[in-house]
């Protein structure tokens, strides 16, 4: 008897996977994130400095970087 796969290939929107709604645009807003964090990390800015520039407040950069 042959055994069933031990995984399940992903669709490459793991938003999409797990079945929620609007995946496409929680993917886009993912990735978005993950570049920007990527970018403070580089250009080694603080939250404060990078509040600054984005014209936003300090506690919205921490919880885009989480």
């Amino acid at each position: 008897m042959k055994k069933a796969p031990e995984y399940v290939m992903s669709s490459g929107n793991v938003f999409a996977d797990i079945g929620l709604p609007n995946p496409e645009e929680a993917l886009a807003k993912a990735e978005l994130a993950h570049r920007i964090s990527a970018t403070i990390r580089a250009r080694r800015l603080t939250q404060a400095q990078t509040a600054e520039i984005l014209g936003v407040d300090q506690p919205t950069v921490s919880a885009l970087i989480r």
